[in-house]
């Protein structure tokens, strides 16, 4: 597996929360640069050292709602 892809939200809390697609991976974060810094951290930690990603790819979600 070359790269790993996350799907990064708002959490209803606050801060941000992340899962990876295809892998048990979830982590959060207070900031984006802290919820980076734990995703990398969550990936090492989930695969193998000779089988870990290269790349890590993060999609925003962004759910808005606006009034009519």
């Amino acid at each position: 597996m070359n790269e790993v892809i996350f799907l990064v939200e708002d959490s209803a809390e606050g801060g941000y929360e992340a899962r990876a697609l295809g892998n048990s991976i979830f982590t959060e974060g207070e900031t984006l640069e802290e919820l980076k810094q734990n995703i990398r951290e969550a990936v090492r930690c989930h695969f193998e050292e000779d089988s870990t990603p290269s790349i890590i790819r993060l999609h925003y979600i962004k759910e808005e709602m606006i009034s009519l």
